[in-house]
Formats: structure tokens, sequence, C-alpha cells
């Protein structure tokens, strides 16, 4: 196999343990991660409903001049305003199978600045 093919197969694997444990509700939505290697993708799920409350990308943010982590903290506080809009204070962290490291670090810290509890 070849490193690729394993890099995903363990991203899937920590994806489906993280999964089991995390379920978003109404009061506390999941905040869900995806990054790809051009963009990142935000979204606020009700697991019980099936719904996506609010959702964000980054290209909403406009800036071509910040780095990719920038960026994410950017998209980080844009989904903490989307969700203030919508009267949600706290959520339940979803980082999809990806370490809590870089671009979904940066994230988090956007959305915890921009006032979400996780």
């Amino acid at each position: 196999m070849n490193k690729q093919k394993l890099k995903q197969e363990k991203i899937e694997r920590r994806k489906k343990k993280i999964r089991i444990k995390i379920i978003g509700t109404t009061l506390r939505p999941r905040l869900n991660v995806f990054r790809s290697n051009k963009g990142m993708y935000l979204q606020l799920i009700d697991d019980s409903k099936g719904v996506t409350i609010a959702s964000a990308s980054i290209s909403e943010i406009k800036d071509d001049k910040k780095t990719k982590t920038e960026a994410a903290k950017e998209l980080g506080l844009l989904i903490a305003k989307k969700a203030a809009d919508k009267k949600i204070d706290a959520v339940v962290f979803d980082r999809g199978g990806l370490r809590y490291h870089g671009r979904v670090k940066a994230a988090a810290e956007g959305a915890r600045e921009g006032g979400l509890k996780f």
C-alpha cells in the first residue's frame, strides 16, 4: 500500500471512533470540520434532526494575502458569529478524524474567541 492510502485509512478509522462518541443536539450542535488541500469548511449540525444549522467556508473570506492558518482562524470567528445570530453559544467539536493541529486548531481557537464554548 502506498503512504497516501494508509494515511486516509487512519483518518477514516479516527473519524468512526469520534462519531460514535459525539452527537449534536438542538441545544448543543456538532461543529464539524472538513479540510482539504485548498479549502476548509465548518458546519453546525443538529444530528437529532439531521439538519445543518449554519455553515462557513474559506471562500467566504475575501483576503487572499492570508496564510491558510490565518484564514482558518477567521473562519472560526465567522462560524461563531453565525452561531451567535442563531442564539447558539455551546457546541460539541468534531475534528472529523483530523489531528488537532495547524488549521484545525486555528479554526477551533477562532471559534472560541468568537464566543463558542466547547
